[in-house]
C-alpha cells in the first residue's frame, strides 16, 4: 500500500533544527510568535521532546515577567494556542489564566460584525472595518475551539464553528473551492479578488484540525460545512501544485513565486484529512520543502506579512528572504504531520 516517502531520522534532526533557530529569534507577543510556538508544540506532541516545552515554558515565562499587553487583538490570540499546551503539561493556573482571558476577549470585546463574525484586528484600533480575513480562523477561531472543547462549553464550540461557517460563506469560491484572502462586508466585495496562498493554508490547515479537536464533531452540523468545504479546497489546490511540490503565493498566477510557509500549511491540511488520493501530492510537498530549509532551521523562501494587497503585483513583490515566525511554525506543524501519519486517522466520508 501506498504510504509517505520520508526518511525520519532525517525529518527529526530538521524538526530539531527548526525549533531551535526558531527559540533564537526575538518575537514579541504578538501571531508572528503565537503560529512559530504551535508548531514547536505539535512537535512536542509527536516526539515528546521535553527540551521543546523546556524552552517554551522559559521564554513564556520571560515574557510574562515583562509583561503581557494589556489590551488583546484577534492577532495576538494566536500565542494562546502555546498556553493552551503548556497549561496541559504544568498544570500551572498562570498560562490557563492568560488562555481565559484572550477567550472572553474574544467572546466579549473583540469587534464582530453581521452574523457575530469576528472582525480581523491587529490593534486595538478599528483596524479593518468589517472586513473577516482567512487568518482570523487560525488566531482565534481554532483556538476558540480548543478552548470550548477542554471546557466542554457548547457556547463556545458554537462561536468557533460559527467562525468557520461564515468564513467559509465570505471568503470560498464556491466555482472554484479557492479561497480569497479577505472580505469587505461594507462594500460586499473581496477587494483585490487574489486566491493567496497563505489564507488558503490558514483556511485549509485549521479546517483539516476541527474533526481531529471536536469529539463526536459529526453531530455538529456546521461541521459538515467545515469538511465539504475542505474537500472541495484541497481538491483544487491539488491541480496548482508546482513541479517543485510547493505552491505559489498568488495560486493560479503562474509568475508568482513559490511560498513555502503556505505550501507546508497546505500539505498538512492534506496529512491530517488522511485522503489516500492525496499521497502523492504529499510526497512531491515532502521533497518540495524539505530542500526550503537551511542547515541552521530556517525555512526559507517565506513572504513576509501581507496585507488584503491592491493588486497582483502587492503580492507579488512581497520579499521573502526573511526568517519569519509563521513559516517556521507551519513547517513545523507539517513535520509533526508527516512524523505522527502513522498514528493519525481520517474524517472518513465526510
Amino acid at each position: 500500500m501506498a504510504g509517505l516517502v520520508y526518511e525520519k531520522d532525517k525529518i527529526k534532526v530538521l524538526t530539531d533544527n527548526i525549533v531551535k533557530r526558531t527559540m533564537r529569534m526575538d518575537m514579541t507577543w504578538d501571531w508572528p510568535c503565537g503560529v512559530a510556538y504551535y508548531g514547536i508544540c505539535k512537535v512536542y506532541e509527536v516526539t515528546g521532546n521535553e527540551e521543546y516545552i523546556r524552552l517554551l515554558k522559559d521564554r513564556i515565562d520571560e515574557y510574562i515577567e515583562l509583561g503581557v499587553p494589556n489590551v488583546w487583538t484577534v492577532n495576538t490570540c494566536a500565542i494562546g494556542h502555546c498556553l493552551l499546551t503548556l497549561y496541559e503539561v504544568t498544570n500551572d493556573e498562570k498560562y490557563w489564566s492568560l488562555v481565559m482571558s484572550k477567550a472572553e476577549y474574544l467572546r466579549k470585546e473583540a469587534l464582530r460584525f453581521g452574523e457575530n463574525v469576528l472582525q480581523h484586528t491587529v490593534s486595538a484600533g478599528n483596524d479593518f472595518p468589517e472586513q473577516c480575513w482567512a487568518d482570523t480562523l487560525f488566531m482565534a477561531a481554532y483556538f476558540l475551539l480548543r478552548v470550548g472543547v477542554k471546557l466542554k462549553d457548547e457556547a463556545l464550540i458554537d462561536d468557533a464553528l460559527n467562525q468557520y461557517y461564515w468564513h467559509i460563506r465570505y471568503l470560498q469560491n464556491p466555482d472554484t473551492g479557492l479561497w480569497y484572502h479577505g472580505y469587505n462586508n461594507i462594500k460586499k466585495d473581496h477587494m483585490s479578488g487574489f486566491y493567496w496562498g497563505r489564507a488558503n493554508a490558514w483556511a485549509s490547515y485549521t479546517m483539516s484540525q476541527v474533526g481531529i479537536c471536536l469529539p463526536e464533531c459529526y453531530l455538529y452540523p456546521r461541521f459538515m460545512d467545515v469538511a465539504g468545504s475542505l474537500n472541495e479546497q484541497l481538491a483544487a489546490l491539488k491541480l496548482l501544485q508546482t513541479d517543485s511540490g510547493l505552491w505559489r503565493t498568488i495560486l493560479d498566477d503562474e509568475e508568482s513565486y513559490e511560498e513555502v510557509s503556505a505550501s507546508c500549511g497546505i500539505a498538512a491540511a492534506m496529512i491530517a484529512k488522511g485522503n489516500p488520493l492525496h499521497i502523492k501530492y504529499i510526497n512531491k510537498a515532502i521533497a518540495g520543502i524539505v530542500d526550503e530549509i537551511s542547515e541552521d532551521g530556517r525555512v526559507l523562501h517565506v513572504s513576509g506579512g501581507t496585507a488584503v494587497m491592491k493588486d497582483r503585483d502587492g503580492y507579488r513583490n512581497i520579499s521573502r528572504d526573511w526568517i519569519q515566525g509563521w513559516g517556521q511554525g507551519l513547517a513545523l506543524a507539517f513535520f509533526a504531520g508527516i512524523l505522527d501519519y502513522d498514528n493519525s486517522r481520517n474524517d472518513g466520508a465526510l
